[in-house]
């Protein structure tokens, strides 16, 4: 009695499954992005977000790779240390340190957040207020990711909040 295409189909049903398991699973073990990569990449940036605006030194170090660089709108270069030293001293105080239109791409070991941040408070005593755009670097190491390069825009104009 012949199979007919129906049967045809349901015959073929579980091998698909497991041709789209078996790619999935090859992707995933070459080192493709997946979600939990960028949600992973994604908590670990609001994080160091938090844990600037708190000036807490201690998950700052834990997140920043020791060769980090930070690249300002103006062209300044800021080190791991810079940071860390500014965060322990607490010379700036900060009201607002919020991100938004977060975005998380990952490549394989290296990831990319960008986002809009709106920073707000003292330094030094004298008060500011903006909000720029910025790009943090991570990747993937045998303990983690690690934040290793950071670049800012100069602040946005007024009218673009």
């Amino acid at each position: 009695m012949p199979i007919s295409a129906l049967e045809r189909s349901f015959c073929l049903l579980p091998i698909s499954f497991l041709v789209i398991a078996l790619a999935m699973a090859t992707a995933t073990a070459r080192g493709n992005p997946t979600s939990s990569d960028e949600n992973a990449v994604a908590s670990l940036d609001k994080q160091y977000q938090a844990a600037v605006k708190q000036n807490d030194a201690d998950t700052m170090n834990r997140i920043l790779a020791d060769d980090f660089v930070l690249v300002t709108g103006s062209g300044k270069v800021v080190h791991k240390e810079d940071l860390l030293v500014e965060a322990r001293t607490k010379r700036i105080q900060y009201d607002v340190q919020d991100d938004t239109d977060q975005t998380v791409r990952v490549w394989g070991d290296t990831a990319v957040v960008t986002a809009k941040l709106h920073e707000k408070g003292t330094d030094a005593g004298k008060p500011f207020d903006y909000m720029l755009w910025f790009s943090d670097t991570y990747i993937r190491t045998g303990s983690g990711w690690r934040y290793v390069f950071g670049q800012a825009s100069l602040p946005l104009p007024e009218h673009s909040h």
